[in-house]
């Protein structure tokens, strides 16, 4: 299987290199491989705006990502439990998740810089606002899909509510919890690299200079961002189906 997934990337830059040569596409639309690889290293050695390094870029995009991420994982994780678990609860809160939860977390923007001005705390807040939903609605779906004979098992045996929420509901909410937490991230990262379109206090973010190079006319190292975006969140979700699979297989 990591043959035909290496075959096929292979065969993709090959037909994008072929597509370049041929000029179907004008460069400053398409650029060759090539030109992405010598973009790439430009953003290594030289910076865009000058100076200002990929790594650095890349580190404080991760650090607004893990700050609005972790959040939301932190918070949304135990009340998706506790709104699965608690009738009552998730009839109160349901219908405030109802009407947030359509609101696009980019139109949070101006309302994220009028509390917190622009810096980490507003990427975080805007993050936060686009990791939460997915994780909680998971969270809930996997408490609602646990077995009701399970539960009733645990009531034989005189399980308290304390020992039926930690070793029923909890366990077997995980694979969902998962789930909820790798759609979170794909997401942390789409709203934090649209939140720093709008600018960034810092001056560095992937986001950031993903429109800088907009704005010189480098394409090449548009797409060698975006490629660096693609990696680095690819390397997370591995990460996390890692976890799962320990964790699961641990239950």
């Amino acid at each position: 299987m990591k043959k035909e997934k290496f075959l096929l990337i292979v065969v993709l830059i090959i037909i994008w290199q072929i597509l370049s040569f041929l000029k179907v596409f004008p460069p400053y639309k398409l650029p060759s491989p090539v030109d992405v690889v010598r973009g790439f290293c430009d953003l290594l050695i030289a910076g865009t705006p000058p100076g200002y390094l990929l790594h650095k870029h890349a580190l404080y995009s991760l650090y607004r990502v893990l700050w609005g991420y972790g959040l939301a994982c932190l918070l949304s994780v135990p009340l998706g439990l506790l709104m699965g678990w608690s009738k009552s609860l998730h009839t109160m809160l349901s219908t405030l998740v109802d009407i947030v939860r359509p609101i696009p977390p980019l139109a949070w923007i101006p309302i994220a810089i009028l509390w917190f001005g622009i810096g980490i705390k507003s990427a975080a807040f805007i993050i936060f606002l686009g990791a939460f939903p997915p994780i909680l609605l998971s969270t809930i779906s996997g408490v609602n899909s646990i077995n009701p004979r399970l539960i009733e098992a645990a009531k034989t045996l005189h399980a308290g509510e304390k020992d039926i929420f930690f070793k029923v509901l909890l366990p077997g909410s995980i694979p969902s919890i998962f789930t909820g937490m790798r759609i979170g991230i794909g997401i942390a990262w789409m709203t934090l690299v649209a939140a720093e379109f709008t600018g960034v206090k810092e001056g560095y973010g992937l986001g950031y200079m993903i429109m800088t190079s907009r704005d010189l006319q480098l394409p090449g190292e548009i797409i060698a961002g975006m490629l660096v975006i693609g990696v680095i969140g690819l390397i997370i979700d591995k990460g996390i189906r890692i976890a799962e699979a320990k964790i699961i297989k641990w239950n």
